[in-house]
């Protein structure tokens, strides 16, 4: 059986923090006509911590770009009056992220367990891991592929054989198998749930330095930090010591080397921004099937957006949104995976990283479009 991996990056995911923690932060949108503009959010952000969400690094900021970042209650005023001085054109995106944040949760839902529509703890998903595998045990399986940094088992499931009424699923399901990694950077993700929300890397340690933990997806061995990446332990981007110094992304890669001769697809999702991309970001060389992706992935956004007109932008990464250099996909691209494929899911930055979860269950379902899309295409296409 020919193989079909879907990685869950730890930026989809959402969670819920108690307390004020985030009253009055904003987050603002600027897009720099010129080189000066430029250099006044270079500026800012020497002056004062700014959390940069798009791009998610400040060295990537460029003219005509869409730059969207965070700044506390306290510096929110000071940035406004910084821009309207410096004629620098802006828009508030979120006015307060704490109201943001609580509005989130307006799913009508009322589980104390997992749910399809809700944002579910660690703890609830990996319940759903094992239930969901021993209430269907000829279709799903589950398996340890790893531990994380603070020891917590990596599930990995496995979907296998026939399905049923779908005959598009009954057929993918039939010819191949597809493993799904629900959360990679478990031990981050549940610290969004206790400390920070906005919390992105791993918790490990890193030597010589207070500050905590590695970006896993800057973390591969494809251009390991170099463009788009940072090697200052205390930026969110952190590339880490080495290629694949993290636990979690090792056991990702030795995973995939271990199953090399049959994986024919690598997925990886986070969110935002509406974009389906493919190799290369570490470049902006063009990878040799970069005719063929950008045709999958044209053909794989309509099909998204024929349920409920989400518009996607495709490319290959680096042109399309940024350069970012050390990404799960183009390492899995260079192993020799050809079909290798990014979703930012929804949306374009009124919500960012604070998607509602009334609208989780209208993106899982248009994403499922362009996955069917691609997973059928691959297995018209097995190299």
């Amino acid at each position: 059986m020919w193989a079909f991996l879907v990685f869950i990056g730890a930026a989809v995911a959402s969670a819920h923090l108690q307390g004020l923690a985030f009253d009055g932060h904003k987050v603002f949108r600027v897009i720099p006509q010129n080189d000066e503009e430029v250099e006044i959010i270079h500026s800012l952000a020497s002056k004062m911590q700014v959390d940069f969400w798009q791009p998610d690094y400040i060295k990537l900021v460029k003219p005509k770009m869409q730059v969207d970042f965070r700044v506390e209650a306290d510096k929110a005023l000071e940035v406004e009056h910084l821009l309207k001085e410096s004629k620098v054109d802006y828009k508030v995106l979120i006015d307060n992220l704490q109201t943001a944040l609580h509005a989130q949760f307006d799913s009508k839902v009322r589980s104390t367990g997992h749910s399809y529509e809700k944002y579910n703890t660690w703890e609830q998903i990996a319940a759903w891991t094992a239930d969901i595998a021993a209430q269907n045990p000829s279709l799903v399986s589950r398996s340890v592929i790893g531990e994380t940094y603070e020891g917590r088992p990596m599930y990995l499931l496995k979907a296998v054989e026939t399905y049923g009424t779908d005959s598009t699923m009954t057929k993918l399901l039939n010819s191949l198998d597809f493993y799904v990694l629900p959360v990679v950077n478990i031990d981050g993700y549940i610290y969004t749930w206790t400390n920070n929300r906005m919390w992105r890397k791993t918790r490990s340690k890193n030597t010589g330095s207070i500050c905590l933990g590695t970006d896993p997806n800057r973390n591969f061995n494809a251009g390991w930090c170099t463009l788009g990446a940072s090697n200052r332990p205390c930026d969110s981007t952190y590339c880490g010591s080495a290629p694949e110094s993290e636990k979690e992304t090792k056991a990702l890669a030795d995973f995939i080397r271990e199953h090399l001769s049959t994986i024919k697809a690598y997925l990886t999702i986070h969110s935002y921004s509406q974009l389906l991309l493919f190799p290369y970001s570490y470049t902006y060389k063009h990878p040799k099937d970069y005719s063929e992706l950008n045709a999958i992935a044209s053909a794989a956004s309509q099909k998204l957006s024929s349920l409920y007109n989400t518009k996607y932008v495709y490319g290959s990464g680096a042109a399309t949104i940024y350069p970012a250099a050390g990404g799960s996909d183009d390492w899995a691209y260079d192993q020799g995976i050809k079909y290798s494929f990014t979703f930012e899911l929804r949306d374009t930055g009124n919500y960012g990283f604070l998607l509602p979860e009334s609208q989780i269950k209208p993106t899982c379902e248009e994403t499922l479009l362009a996955v069917k899309y691609i997973a059928d295409y691959v297995l018209d296409h097995l190299y």
